[in-house]
C-alpha cells in the first residue's frame, strides 16, 4: 500500500498544518507592508507549475475539503493555467495583490514579497504537482504574522477530483508526457480531497513520481 494511505486522515484533521510559529508581536507595522514568502519543493520528482498568490481579507478561501473544486482551480490543477483564477481575485473588492511566481523545480526554494494592509492579511496560494493528473499545493486563506512574526506551513498535495487519476500521458501536460492540460469533461471523483500519489497504473513511475506528504514548505514573515 502507498504509504502516503497512511497520512490521510492526520492531513484531513489538519488540511494546513502550521509546524511553527513564533507568537505575533503587534507594533505599528500592523498598517501597510509586505509579507515576505518562501516556497520549497520538498518532493523529488515534482515539479511545481508557476505558484498563484493573493493577499486577501479574512472570509475569502481557494476551495474546501469535501466541496467541488471551482473551474478556475481546476484550471491549475489540471493545466498549472494561474490566469483565470487570478482574473477572479484580481476583480474582488478583498483581495489586496494578486501575483504568479515561476515554475519550482523538487528541491529548490523561492523567496518573495507580496504586500499586506491592515485587514488584507491572510495568504492563499496554489500550484499544480506537473506529472499529475489534477494534483496541487495550496494555501488557503491563512492568517499572516504581525509584527516580528513568523509562521511555517507544510501543505499536502490535494486532488482537485475534476479529472479521474488515470495517469496517462495523453492526459498530463508536462515535458515528458506534452499530453492535454484541462479536461473538462473528463469527470472524476468530484470533490477536493487529499492527493493519494502516483501508483505506476498508467504511463506514470511511481519510483519517479510519487511523493510523501507534505510536498511544500513554506515560510511567511512581515517585512517593512
Amino acid at each position: 500500500m502507498n504509504k502516503t494511505h497512511k497520512k490521510i486522515s492526520t492531513y484531513m484533521a489538519l488540511a494546513l498544518l502550521l509546524t511553527a510559529g513564533t507568537p505575533a508581536i503587534a507594533n505599528e507595522s500592523d498598517g501597510n507592508g509586505s509579507y515576505e514568502i518562501t516556497v520549497t519543493n520538498v518532493t523529488r520528482g515534482q515539479t511545481f507549475t508557476p505558484i498563484l498568490v493573493a493577499t486577501h481579507k479574512v472570509g475569502l478561501s481557494l476551495f474546501a475539503l469535501g466541496a467541488a473544486v471551482s473551474p478556475e482551480l481546476a484550471l491549475i490543477a489540471e493545466d498549472g493555467d494561474t490566469a483565470p483564477l487570478a482574473a477572479v481575485l484580481g476583480g474582488n473588492p478583498d483581495v489586496l495583490e494578486v501575483m504568479t511566481i515561476p515554475r519550482l523545480d523538487p528541491g529548490k526554494t523561492v523567496t518573495f514579497k507580496i504586500k499586506t494592509q491592515n485587514k488584507f492579511d491572510h495568504i492563499s496560494m496554489a500550484s499544480m504537482l506537473v506529472t499529475t493528473n489534477d494534483a496541487f499545493f495550496a494555501l488557503n486563506g491563512v492568517t499572516g504574522p504581525k509584527g516580528r512574526g513568523m509562521f511555517t506551513f507544510e501543505s499536502p498535495a490535494y486532488d482537485a477530483g475534476s479529472e479521474p487519476n488515470d495517469e496517462l500521458c495523453i492526459h498530463i501536460p508536462d515535458a515528458m508526457c506534452a499530453g492535454e492540460g484541462a479536461s473538462p469533461n473528463a469527470g472524476g471523483e468530484g470533490f477536493v480531497h487529499i492527493h493519494t500519489g502516483i501508483h505506476g497504473i498508467g504511463n506514470l513511475s511511481a519510483a519517479e513520481y510519487d511523493w510523501r506528504n507534505p510536498v511544500a514548505q513554506i515560510s511567511i514573515k512581515r517585512v517593512p
